[in-house]
């Protein structure tokens, strides 16, 4: 298993992957499936994505985004990690965090930064055991299917850009 950049070549896998996390209602609010044409979209910007791959196939990915349009929040980065089923209980997941957080740095972000589910204790002790701190809850943030979710943001500094 090794984690390395993502590239537009990925993009299947990661519609593959990121579908698995929408259609299971654990991590996201979205609920709209997307196509590897969406993913190449995050491609060539600022904003690192990263994969893990085993054996020839993509079984885990990290991806940052913009956190606001100002100019004053450019060194901030929002951040999503999504393994497949199959690959999940295994490692993919830190090590797609930790190859995203080297990728965020060499980028020149100071800050990463996301809402994880109050319930999804597995992503929870993920990221706290990367030296993420949850900042507190968003109670009742948004609705999936009908019903109230409350989310933990977390953040991470990273020290080599501050």
């Amino acid at each position: 298993m090794f984690a390395r950049p993502a590239t537009p070549d990925d993009a299947e896998a990661i519609a593959r992957i990121y579908n698995q996390g929408i259609e299971e209602r654990t991590a996201t609010f979205e609920t709209r499936p997307r196509m590897a044409e969406e993913i190449k979209g995050w491609f060539g910007g600022a904003y690192p994505v990263v994969v893990v791959e085993e054996d020839g196939e993509v079984i885990s990915f990290a991806a940052t985004s913009s956190y606001r349009p100002r100019e004053c929040y450019a060194g901030i980065a929002e951040f999503s990690v999504y393994t497949s089923r199959e690959a999940r209980g295994r490692g993919a997941g830190r090590l797609a965090m930790e190859a995203l957080i080297r990728e965020a740095e060499k980028a020149g972000f100071w800050k990463l930064l996301s809402r994880v589910f109050t319930e999804n204790t597995a992503s929870r002790y993920l990221l706290a055991s990367l030296g993420f701190r949850e900042v507190g809850v968003y109670e009742k943030h948004a609705r999936l299917d009908g019903t109230w979710k409350d989310v933990v943001i977390v953040e991470r500094l990273i020290p080599a850009n501050l």
